[in-house]
């Protein structure tokens, strides 16, 4: 000690340059974690061996136990792919109508919500039955695979740790990048793909854009979650290419060809999946009955498949068997086509009617397929997996509009550079062939710019405390008459008593017309799905939430009870910038 505290008490410590020295290294430091980069050293990692251990559970709960068992069964007793099917779709519907606030929100479709519209706010409560509901659907023989439960429980998983770990000072933005964060780390754990995790979950949320503010987090979360699941199951992965070493230049023209035709197929998938699921959501049929029809679907195509082409295929199921040996073993062209049609008919059955879980390896599998079939009816190719590949990565591309995800993917499976060009040329064109056009219903084009003048600010600083509401008890005209005659605003909250529960807007009122304003009260025509924020939100968040395609006018600004504090609008916003 005596040692110690003399080398402290030493002018050598005490020397000017010394001190210079040490102001500059700590003043370095200071701008290397200036984005509080340290924090997500600690959060990401926690988020990745939970999420891992999670996907663990479910992979070998459905690849090693159920899907082993029920496979060969349903192979040699074809009646039974009926039996099975409903019966685990009824099943499914049971859990999701009555264990669940909303049997249509859960998967990817939640993840993307929460990410655009409830700041990444997860319901936990129903957590556990929505995983169950997965493995009925799936583990039954489902047209899905296991990035839907992957990156559910991730992303619920980040937003659940985020409630946890508030308090040693995460802010209300980080609970969106612990969202993503999370769902990459589960698609990371399911494909045994870590880079392929990353992209697609910074890539989800958008149709042109990225995440960029989870790169980081994403990207340790990734890494861990996949050595978790790994260091258990093993690294072997879960496709198998044979390897071409080399591709020539005309494969480059004939995949922009095989992209074009994906993408022309894509957008007639894309569309028709979209109008079933819209279909099915706004039935007032009991969502078990939905499933049950989905799953009887689900189990025609399978039947019809194995009842013409007797053999080791079937469109049904989580279909990594079958995505090996689509690229491993000589099929004929016709049962190839036959095989892609049917899986993305039974695909549309199973998540169409409701079904929990997501079609990323359906997309593949038909991409796959059908470049198997190209390379042996059109390019006559030696070898088939190279077209395979590509098929893969533009049919993902086209599908969930996530072109760089695509080409990762088939990177990282590969274990070859030869098909990345190739992938890429046909990912890119299939991606602009198909437009806009997409699987998922609430993914935004891009992302909006945050504006330099808003950080560090919240919404507390700019929402107005004196709001004008209405009763909903009002009819419309007695609304027009007294509130809306008096104050020249275009929204105004709506109140049951005491308790908000949405916004009118003045200019919807046309849709009424004159003489139903008697009949019509302002409650029955109110938006009860207005978006809620609280006064420590992030006024940039704020500002995207009003600004995104189809955005709110109006955001209402709540207490924890639920009680109305003030409101914010983009005008309240933009005065502030002006400041």
């Amino acid at each position: 000690m005596g040692i110690l505290a003399n080398f402290l008490d030493s002018s050598f410590l005490k020397h000017p340059l010394l001190r210079k020295y040490t102001a500059l290294v700590s003043e370095d430091l200071t701008a290397t974690y200036s984005r509080d980069i340290q924090k997500w050293l600690l959060v990401a990692p926690i988020i990745g061996i939970l999420t891992g251990l999670i996907i663990t559970g479910i992979a070998v709960l459905i690849l090693g136990i159920i899907w082993a068992a029920l496979l060969p069964y349903y192979l040699s007793h074809h009646w039974a792919i009926v039996v099975g099917l409903v019966a685990g779709f009824f099943v499914t519907g049971l859990i999701m109508q009555f264990r669940t606030p909303d049997p249509d929100l859960h998967s990817t479709e939640e993840i993307v919500r929460s990410y655009h519209e409830h700041q990444g706010d997860i319901d936990m409560r129903p957590f556990w039955w929505k995983l169950l509901a997965a493995v009925t659907t799936v583990g039954s023989g489902g047209s899905a695979a296991l990035e839907g439960p992957g990156i559910y429980s991730g992303g619920a998983i980040g937003s659940w740790l985020w409630t946890k770990l508030r308090r040693f000072g995460l802010e209300a933005r980080d609970r969106r990048i612990m969202l993503i964060s999370g769902a990459a780390a589960g698609m990371s754990a399911v494909f045994r793909a870590p880079l392929t995790g990353i992209v697609f979950a910074l890539e989800m949320p958008y149709k042109d854009d990225l995440a960029h503010e989870a790169l980081l987090p994403s990207l340790i979360a990734s890494v861990v979650a996949y050595a978790t699941l790994v260091s258990i199951v093993g690294a072997e992965p879960l496709f198998g290419f044979a390897g071409s070493t080399s591709f020539r230049a005309i494969d480059v023209a004939w995949s922009a060809l095989l992209g074009a035709g994906i993408g022309l197929i894509a957008i007639v998938f894309d569309i028709t999946f979209r109008r079933v699921r819209m279909f099915s959501i706004a039935s007032r049929i009991p969502h078990t009955l939905k499933l049950t029809i989905g799953g009887l679907g689900t189990a025609l195509c399978g039947l019809a498949f194995v009842t013409i082409y007797n053999g080791p295929l079937i469109p049904i199921g989580p279909n990594y068997e079958a995505v090996r040996y689509v690229l491993r073993h000589p099929i004929p062209t016709e049962v190839l086509l036959a095989f892609a049609a049917l899986k993305l008919l039974a695909t549309i059955f199973s998540l169409g009617s409701g079904g929990v879980s997501a079609m990323f390896v359906p997309l593949l599998l038909v991409g796959g397929a059908i470049g198997n079939a190209y390379a042996q009816s059109v390019v006559h190719a030696p070898t088939h997996d190279l077209y395979a590949a590509v098929g893969m990565a533009a049919f993902i591309a086209a599908g969930y509009k996530a072109p760089l995800t695509a080409v990762v993917f088939v990177a990282e499976t590969t274990g070859g550079h030869s098909y990345i060009i190739p992938s890429l040329i046909g990912a890119a064109v299939a991606y602009a062939i198909s437009g806009e056009a997409s699987v998922s219903g609430d993914q935004h084009l891009h992302e909006t710019a945050k504006l330099a003048e808003l950080s560090g600010m919240a919404v507390r600083d700019v929402m107005q405390h004196r709001v004008i509401s209405v009763q909903s008890r009002s009819t419309i005209r007695e609304f027009v008459a007294s509130v809306a005659a008096h104050h020249r605003h275009t929204f105004f909250p709506v109140y049951e008593g005491d308790q908000v529960v949405g916004t009118i807007s003045v200019s919807d009122l046309s849709r009424v017309a004159p003489e139903e304003w008697d009949k019509i009260t302002v409650g029955e025509f109110a938006d009860r799905g207005a978006i809620r924020v609280t006064d420590d939100c992030d006024l940039s968040e704020a500002l995207r939430l009003l600004v995104r395609e189809r955005g709110a006018q109006m955001l209402l600004v709540t207490d924890g009870a639920g009680a109305l504090n003030g409101i914010v609008t983009k005008t309240d916003i933009l005065r502030a910038v002006k400041q």
